[in-house]
This record gives C-alpha cells, sequence and structure tokens, in this order.
C-alpha cells in the first residue's frame, strides 16, 4: 500500500475526551483544501504497535454521537477509527431537508466527493498508530455509498464495508481500478432503494471486476444499525436489532479476512 501523503496538512490533536481508559478519542482538525473538517480518532491505548486503520463515514445527518461511537466500537475490537466530517462547520442535524441538501452539496460533484473522502483517509494514516498497509472504510447510508465511491476512485484500502448504502452504480469504471474488497448489508425493505438501482449497482462492479459480497437482511428497513432511527420520525428509518449485530459480526470476519498477513 502507499505511505501516507505528504500533501496533508499539520493535524490538530487535542488533548484526550475520554481520560484515564483503554478506549481513547481525540479531536483532530484536518482540512479539504479551504475546508476547515472535524473529525475523531479512537483507539485502545492499552494495545502495543500499529494497529489496521478503519475509516468511518457518518450517514447524511453529519458526523454525530451514533458515528463516532461506532469508531468506539472498532477501538473495542482492536482497531484504530477515524470517524470522519464529509460537511465542515459541525454540521448536525435531526431534519431530513437540511441532510439531504448538505448530502447533495458534496455528491453534486463526483471528484470532490472523493478527494473530501480521502482527506478523511489521509488523516487516519497519518496517525503513528495506524499501520498503514492494513487500511479500512465502513460507512451508513450517505456514508455507504461514500465508501464506493472510494473504491470506485482507486482509494488503495483493504476492504469497504457498506451498511444501508444507497448502491450507487459505478459507471464508467475500468477493471482493475477497484482495489478493495467489498462488502455489503442491505435491508430487504429498504424503500430508499429501488430494485433496478440495485440490479445497476451488482452489473457495474462485475463490469469492473470487482470482488465483492452483498449481505440482504429479512425485512430490514433502511438505517437498521442505528438504534436512534426512530427518533427522526420517518416511516422508512427502523432499527432492527437482530440485522444490527448479524452485520457487525460479518464485518469482522471480513476485517479478519481482508487484514490477513
Amino acid at each position: 500500500m502507499r505511505r501516507p501523503s505528504t500533501h496533508m496538512a499539520a493535524l490538530l490533536l487535542c488533548a484526550p475526551l475520554v481520560a484515564g481508559a483503554a478506549i481513547q478519542t481525540e479531536r483532530v482538525e484536518y482540512r479539504d483544501g479551504d475546508t476547515v473538517l472535524t473529525g475523531y480518532l479512537s483507539y485502545d491505548d492499552a494495545l502495543e504497535g500499529k494497529r489496521p486503520g478503519v475509516l468511518v463515514i457518518h450517514e447524511w445527518w453529519g458526523l454525530n454521537d451514533y458515528a463516532k461511537k461506532r469508531a468506539e466500537m472498532l477501538a473495542e475490537l482492536g482497531y484504530v477509527a477515524f470517524a470522519a466530517d464529509m460537511y465542515g462547520d459541525n454540521k448536525v442535524t435531526e431534519h431530513a431537508p437540511d441532510a439531504q441538501g448538505w448530502m447533495q452539496q458534496i455528491t453534486a460533484n463526483q471528484a470532490a466527493w472523493q478527494k473530501r473522502a480521502m482527506a478523511g483517509l489521509d488523516t487516519l494514516k497519518a496517525s503513528d498508530r495506524v499501520d498503514t498497509e492494513k487500511l479500512a472504510a465502513i460507512g451508513y447510508c450517505f456514508g455507504g455509498a461514500t465508501v464506493m465511491q472510494m473504491a470506485y476512485g482507486g482509494a488503495d484500502l483493504d476492504g469497504v464495508a457498506s451498511f444501508h448504502g444507497s448502491l450507487p452504480p459505478a459507471s464508467n469504471v475500468q477493471p482493475g481500478t477497484i482495489k478493495p474488497s467489498i462488502l455489503i448489508a442491505h435491508g430487504e425493505a429498504d424503500s430508499f432503494v429501488p430494485p433496478e438501482r440495485i440490479a445497476a449497482f451488482k452489473e457495474g462492479l462485475d463490469a469492473a471486476g470487482a470482488d465483492w459480497q452483498m449481505i440482504v437482511y429479512s425485512g430490514a428497513r433502511h438505517g437498521f444499525t442505528n438504534p436512534g432511527a426512530a427518533a427522526y420520525g420517518m416511516d422508512a428509518l427502523v432499527y432492527d436489532p437482530k440485522a444490527d449485530a448479524r452485520s457487525w459480526a460479518l464485518m469482522q470476519g471480513f476485517f479478519d479476512e481482508v487484514f490477513a498477513d
């Protein structure tokens, strides 16, 4: 894998937010061009040596406590995790129109979208706790689409995992471009993703020669991994504890595979 990029701006690492505990979280300011972003690095300080790194991309609501919690859960598994910020300006909302607007600003330009995500990956790689030969990215909802865009853009990752993502098809991606193995965890009852998009998504991955697997959970709707899904007041968003537990366990096995020496 490539070594950390040298063009990235210097990081601002603040004091750990969780003091005196094995799992530590550090607030990290970084940049994508002129945009200041704020992410959160989580790790187990009881572990010695460099660890595999996992980038976490948030739902369309912004970098909220849910995404940060997933980073902490990854740290508990022994990874160094970075919950990236795709919006900047501390943008977090519980209102769908705001979230949709912010998401559309990012996704309108594919190259800029990929570049914003790569800024988060570069920040993760810059940590001296991370084994830069072992890297992955996971994402939820908008974040799931984002990690797929990273794969389409040729990101040097071992694996990407999308949880209830929007499944953007690979458009004009040349065979050999997609480097990571791909894991898709999808809800059968996800009304946000029409069947024709799923078909186009699979066809695009096959055309690009990607290594992919897709697991579909019966009855699961969009947002099935988020215990707070019902709080958003949308019928299409429902937490499914069984699908959540199964998909998280599936991800762990996936990482065991892609990070194997």
